[in-house]
């Protein structure tokens, strides 16, 4: 049974969503409506602050809250990478890596949807992980050490990946209910 739509996460930390140019809408919209309809507070970081950025879809646009470059990974309880051109695009950005890569460290609650594994790579932190994304990352993620997993969502640690964005639901119930039990 999944979780309540909009549950409030008490005593939690800021959520952070890397967000970078043509984000998959959904990836975003779907988490970040629960995570508001409880009251949680949402931080979109990205490159540079200020910085709207648009969907893939043209259904979402966001203005990027924080530059990963001078965001503390300990702000945060969860991070939430979501798919489309997104990663790709943020992957080259030295800040977003290293953000990556210092939240890992944290081992707080991550998720990682569909394309969004293309971060976890460009932050060397998915060897001998198990996962799952988009069936189009597999081989790049096979080939940088992790166990892929065909699957709509896989769970390894503080790890939760999912597969394609019509999964959605589960990935946030997982989630979500990981996170929540952290926070209490």
């Amino acid at each position: 049974m999944g979780l309540a739509r909009g549950l409030l996460f008490v005593g939690m930390d800021d959520v952070a969503i890397l967000l970078g140019p043509e984000f998959e809408d959904a990836e975003y919209v779907v988490p970040v409506d629960r995570l508001r309809a409880g009251g949680n507070r949402v931080v979109i970081v990205g490159t540079d602050a200020g910085v709207m950025l648009r969907g893939r879809r043209g259904r979402a646009n966001v203005t990027v809250d924080l530059a990963a470059r001078d965001a503390d990974p300990l702000r945060f309880g969860l991070l939430l990478i979501p798919g489309g051109h997104s990663p790709d695009n943020l992957r080259t950005d030295e800040g977003v890596v290293r953000f990556v890569q210092r939240f890992w460290q944290t081992k707080r609650p991550l998720a990682a949807m569909g394309h969004g594994a293309q971060l976890l790579i460009e932050a060397d932190v998915v060897r001998g992980v198990r996962l799952t994304s988009s069936p189009s990352v597999r081989r790049d993620l096979e080939n940088a050490g992790a166990r892929w997993l065909e699957g709509p969502v896989v769970e390894d640690g503080a790890l939760v990946t999912l597969r394609r964005s019509h999964e959605l639901e589960a990935l946030c119930d997982l989630v979500f209910g990981r996170f929540a039990a952290r926070a209490a």
